[in-house]
Protein backbone atom coordinates (compact mmCIF):
# COMPACT_ATOMS: atom_id res chain seq x y z
CA UNK A 1 0.00 0.00 0.00
CA UNK A 2 1.50 3.12 -1.09
CA UNK A 3 1.52 6.63 1.04
CA UNK A 4 -1.06 9.17 0.48
CA UNK A 5 0.00 12.38 1.06
CA UNK A 6 -2.26 12.75 3.58
CA UNK A 7 -1.28 9.45 5.58
CA UNK A 8 1.97 11.28 5.54
CA UNK A 9 0.61 14.38 6.31
CA UNK A 10 -1.45 12.80 9.06
CA UNK A 11 1.61 10.98 10.56
CA UNK A 12 3.57 14.16 10.66
CA UNK A 13 1.02 16.41 12.35
CA UNK A 14 0.71 14.07 15.04
CA UNK A 15 4.29 14.05 15.49
CA UNK A 16 4.17 18.00 15.84
CA UNK A 17 2.12 17.33 19.03
CA UNK A 18 5.13 16.09 21.19
CA UNK A 19 7.09 19.11 20.59
CA UNK A 20 6.90 21.59 23.38
CA UNK A 21 8.00 25.14 23.72
CA UNK A 22 11.18 26.04 23.79
CA UNK A 23 12.70 22.67 22.40
CA UNK A 24 16.00 21.99 20.24
CA UNK A 25 14.77 19.93 17.40
CA UNK A 26 16.61 17.77 14.62
CA UNK A 27 13.92 16.61 11.70
CA UNK A 28 15.41 13.82 9.62
CA UNK A 29 14.40 13.58 5.71
CA UNK A 30 11.55 12.11 4.37
CA UNK A 31 7.76 12.21 6.48
CA UNK A 32 9.87 14.17 9.38
CA UNK A 33 10.48 17.18 7.39
CA UNK A 34 6.63 17.50 7.30
CA UNK A 35 6.29 18.12 10.97
CA UNK A 36 7.82 21.55 11.02
CA UNK A 37 4.24 22.68 8.89
CA UNK A 38 2.03 21.86 12.37
CA UNK A 39 3.69 23.59 15.04
CA UNK A 40 1.41 25.87 16.10
CA UNK A 41 2.52 29.89 15.81
CA UNK A 42 2.86 30.25 19.83
CA UNK A 43 4.93 27.40 20.52
CA UNK A 44 8.53 28.39 19.80
CA UNK A 45 11.21 25.59 18.36
CA UNK A 46 14.15 25.88 17.16
CA UNK A 47 14.98 23.36 14.52
CA UNK A 48 18.76 22.26 14.13
CA UNK A 49 20.31 20.95 10.65
CA UNK A 50 23.83 18.79 10.80
CA UNK A 51 24.85 20.85 8.34
CA UNK A 52 25.08 23.87 10.48
CA UNK A 53 22.31 25.68 11.33
CA UNK A 54 20.39 26.26 14.66
CA UNK A 55 16.81 28.04 13.91
CA UNK A 56 15.85 26.63 10.20
CA UNK A 57 12.40 27.97 8.81
CA UNK A 58 9.91 26.15 6.31
CA UNK A 59 10.39 25.84 2.99
CA UNK A 60 10.98 29.39 0.72
CA UNK A 61 8.39 30.33 -1.86
CA UNK A 62 9.22 29.76 -5.37
CA UNK A 63 11.94 32.32 -6.35
CA UNK A 64 13.06 33.17 -3.05
CA UNK A 65 15.66 30.32 -2.74
CA UNK A 66 18.69 31.36 -1.63
CA UNK A 67 21.43 29.43 -3.08
CA UNK A 68 23.57 29.18 0.41
CA UNK A 69 20.75 28.20 2.55
CA UNK A 70 19.74 24.48 2.62
CA UNK A 71 19.11 21.92 5.12
CA UNK A 72 21.44 18.68 6.07
CA UNK A 73 19.34 17.16 2.78
CA UNK A 74 20.58 19.78 0.37
CA UNK A 75 16.80 21.42 0.09
CA UNK A 76 15.86 25.13 -0.07
CA UNK A 77 15.36 26.47 3.57
CA UNK A 78 14.85 29.61 5.10
CA UNK A 79 16.02 30.50 9.05
CA UNK A 80 13.74 31.96 11.65
CA UNK A 81 14.52 35.19 14.04
CA UNK A 82 17.60 34.28 16.63
CA UNK A 83 18.79 31.43 13.71
CA UNK A 84 22.55 30.84 13.75
CA UNK A 85 24.99 29.73 11.48
CA UNK A 86 28.28 27.03 12.61
CA UNK A 87 30.15 24.41 10.98
CA UNK A 88 29.23 20.68 10.79
CA UNK A 89 31.43 20.08 13.89
CA UNK A 90 29.55 21.59 16.17
CA UNK A 91 26.54 21.06 14.72
CA UNK A 92 27.83 17.26 15.84
CA UNK A 93 29.14 18.73 19.22
CA UNK A 94 25.26 19.98 20.18
CA UNK A 95 24.18 16.35 19.16
CA UNK A 96 26.96 14.60 20.87
CA UNK A 97 26.52 16.68 24.14
CA UNK A 98 22.87 15.57 24.36
CA UNK A 99 21.46 18.94 23.68
CA UNK A 100 18.90 18.25 21.29
CA UNK A 101 14.96 17.62 23.18
CA UNK A 102 13.55 15.32 20.59
CA UNK A 103 14.99 14.03 17.20
CA UNK A 104 12.19 12.88 14.72
CA UNK A 105 13.75 10.02 12.63
CA UNK A 106 12.20 7.20 9.41
CA UNK A 107 13.20 3.97 10.10
CA UNK A 108 13.19 0.85 8.32
CA UNK A 109 12.26 -1.36 11.27
CA UNK A 110 12.48 -0.91 14.83
CA UNK A 111 12.49 -3.53 17.45
CA UNK A 112 10.35 -4.61 20.95
CA UNK A 113 13.30 -2.81 22.89
CA UNK A 114 13.35 0.35 20.51
CA UNK A 115 16.61 -1.18 18.68
CA UNK A 116 16.73 1.27 15.56
CA UNK A 117 17.55 0.39 11.79
CA UNK A 118 17.25 3.14 9.36
CA UNK A 119 20.60 3.98 7.52
CA UNK A 120 20.90 0.95 5.06
CA UNK A 121 19.08 -2.11 3.05
CA UNK A 122 22.09 -3.89 1.88
CA UNK A 123 22.35 -3.61 -1.84
CA UNK A 124 20.13 -0.78 -2.24
CA UNK A 125 21.99 2.61 -3.20
CA UNK A 126 22.43 4.59 0.11
CA UNK A 127 22.75 8.39 0.86
CA UNK A 128 25.25 7.63 3.78
CA UNK A 129 23.97 7.60 7.53
CA UNK A 130 24.70 11.40 8.09
CA UNK A 131 24.35 12.00 11.56
CA UNK A 132 21.30 9.20 12.39
CA UNK A 133 23.89 7.34 14.79
CA UNK A 134 24.67 10.14 16.77
CA UNK A 135 20.65 11.53 16.56
CA UNK A 136 18.83 8.14 18.00
CA UNK A 137 22.04 7.94 20.79
CA UNK A 138 21.78 11.19 21.93
CA UNK A 139 19.12 12.78 21.68
CA UNK A 140 16.50 13.31 24.91
CA UNK A 141 13.89 11.68 23.09
CA UNK A 142 13.54 9.65 19.87
CA UNK A 143 10.86 9.87 17.75
CA UNK A 144 9.82 6.88 14.37
CA UNK A 145 7.63 8.07 11.79
CA UNK A 146 6.84 5.03 9.64
CA UNK A 147 4.40 2.95 7.67
CA UNK A 148 3.40 0.45 10.12
CA UNK A 149 3.87 -1.86 7.60
CA UNK A 150 6.70 -2.22 4.45
CA UNK A 151 4.92 -1.90 1.17
CA UNK A 152 4.85 -6.23 0.89
CA UNK A 153 2.66 -5.65 4.17
CA UNK A 154 5.39 -7.20 6.51
CA UNK A 155 5.57 -5.78 9.99
CA UNK A 156 8.36 -2.96 10.28
CA UNK A 157 7.76 -3.21 13.99
CA UNK A 158 9.72 -6.77 14.62
CA UNK A 159 11.03 -8.32 17.57
CA UNK A 160 14.99 -8.31 16.11
CA UNK A 161 15.70 -6.00 13.32
CA UNK A 162 16.94 -7.66 11.01
CA UNK A 163 18.55 -4.77 8.83
CA UNK A 164 22.00 -3.12 10.55
CA UNK A 165 21.24 -1.20 13.10
CA UNK A 166 21.69 2.53 13.38
CA UNK A 167 21.77 2.38 17.28
CA UNK A 168 20.51 0.33 20.29
CA UNK A 169 17.41 1.03 22.95
CA UNK A 170 17.37 3.98 21.39
CA UNK A 171 13.91 4.45 20.67
CA UNK A 172 11.32 6.36 22.79
CA UNK A 173 7.92 6.90 20.71
CA UNK A 174 6.69 5.31 17.12
CA UNK A 175 3.93 6.68 14.89
CA UNK A 176 2.90 5.11 11.98
CA UNK A 177 -0.08 5.22 10.00
CA UNK A 178 -1.81 2.66 12.10
CA UNK A 179 -0.97 3.69 15.69
CA UNK A 180 1.16 5.26 18.25
CA UNK A 181 3.15 3.08 19.84
CA UNK A 182 5.39 3.42 23.21
CA UNK A 183 8.64 1.98 23.96
CA UNK A 184 8.92 1.03 27.61
CA UNK A 185 11.27 -1.08 30.07
CA UNK A 186 8.33 -3.41 29.57
CA UNK A 187 8.18 -3.59 26.42
CA UNK A 188 6.25 -1.94 23.53
CA UNK A 189 2.67 0.01 24.55
CA UNK A 190 -0.13 0.63 22.36
CA UNK A 191 -1.46 3.96 22.97
CA UNK A 192 -3.18 5.12 20.11
CA UNK A 193 -5.50 3.39 17.30
CA UNK A 194 -5.96 5.49 14.12
CA UNK A 195 -9.28 5.67 12.76
CA UNK A 196 -10.39 3.44 10.95
CA UNK A 197 -8.13 0.69 12.12
CA UNK A 198 -9.18 -1.35 15.40
CA UNK A 199 -7.02 -2.68 18.16
CA UNK A 200 -7.10 -5.97 16.66
CA UNK A 201 -5.99 -4.90 13.24
CA UNK A 202 -2.63 -3.11 15.05
CA UNK A 203 -2.08 -6.32 16.66
CA UNK A 204 -1.81 -8.15 13.86
CA UNK A 205 0.38 -5.78 11.78
CA UNK A 206 2.95 -5.57 14.17
CA UNK A 207 5.45 -8.29 14.52
CA UNK A 208 6.21 -8.38 18.24
CA UNK A 209 4.27 -8.32 21.18
CA UNK A 210 2.23 -5.22 22.00
CA UNK A 211 0.98 -4.42 25.42
CA UNK A 212 -2.27 -2.65 24.77
CA UNK A 213 -2.88 0.22 27.64
CA UNK A 214 -5.59 0.99 29.59
CA UNK A 215 -6.98 4.00 28.20
CA UNK A 216 -6.68 3.28 24.22
CA UNK A 217 -7.33 7.08 22.01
Amino acid sequence: MGMGVSVREAIAKRAAEEIKDGMVVNLGIGIPTLVANYIPSNIKVMFHAENGVLGTGPAPQKGEEDANLCNAGGIPMTVVPGASYFDSTLAFGIIRRGLLDVTILGAFEVSENGDLANWIVPGKIVSGMGGAVDLAQKAKKVIVLMNHTDKHGNPKIVRECTLPLTAKKCVNLIITDMAVIEVTEQGLSLIEVKDPYTVEDVINATGAELHVADFVK
